[in-house]
């Protein structure tokens, strides 16, 4: 039996769009959304690229809250696997290996996610980071080569609008949900997806299939086929 590690080193060998046509055919919930964390931004290093490597590791997950509510109950809630314990601050949390996937309230306009919280993500080992909401301190962000994926920026600090609320719960990215361990691949060019854990296995058995009856598609058209005839001969 392959290791998770194995597994996604073959998933390197694929795309976004690759793991998101495989989602498509797999999922029976949001299955239109297959994995794909809309809208979301590179916003370090800046920019897409094809020159990048694709990042793909377990999530982390962190989710706020407004400023003035309280964090909420969940039934299996303790400091030690939810909370923040007093005297540690939230990114201490971070786990190594992983891609730290961070839900904003919808509608605020601070940062969840700036220089210093950065920093300490990449003395901590974090592969990179993907917040559903804003970030700030670009330069930083850049500096410490982290790739991060947001929906927007800001020039303001968490706590004029956030504060921390639970962490390794399911979070909602783009409308998609995250849970903790859930494998994201971020991909400089296409975007990022969410691949569910327990969908792993039986993604890397169908893309090979798809991929190879696109490539076979492609080749019918490069050379005069139609769409509709070669779709007709090599999809079904």
């Amino acid at each position: 039996m392959s290791s998770l590690a194995q597994k996604l080193a073959q998933l390197q060998s694929y795309s976004a769009c690759d793991v998101s046509d495989a989602l498509l055919k797999l999922q029976t919930l949001q299955p239109a959304r297959a994995g794909y964390l809309a809208d979301l931004t590179p916003h370090s290093p800046l920019g897409r690229s094809t020159t990048l490597p694709k990042i793909i590791a377990p999530a982390t997950t962190f989710k706020f809250i407004p400023r003035h509510e309280e964090p909420p109950v969940l039934a299996t809630s303790s400091p030690d696997t939810h909370g923040f314990p007093a005297g540690t601050h939230w990114v201490d949390f971070a786990q190594p290996e992983t891609v730290v996937v961070l839900e904003q309230p919808e509608g605020q306009t601070c940062a969840v996610l700036g220089g210093i919280m950065a920093a300490r993500m990449k003395y901590l080992g974090v592969r990179a980071v993907v917040v559903d909401g804003r970030v700030r301190d670009l330069a930083e962000l850049h500096a410490t080569e982290i790739p991060v994926w947001a929906f927007g920026t800001s020039t303001v600090g968490t706590s004029a609008e956030a504060k921390p609320g639970v962490r390794n719960v399911s979070v909602s990215i783009r409308g998609v949900t995250v849970s903790p361990g859930d494998i994201i691949f971020c991909d400089p060019l296409e975007g990022v997806v969410a691949i569910p854990q327990d969908l792993l296995d039986p993604v890397l058995e169908l893309m090979p299939k798809l991929v190879a009856m696109d490539d076979r598609v492609k080749e019918a058209v490069v050379n005069g086929m139609s769409v509709y005839e070669a779709f007709q001969k090599f999809r079904k």
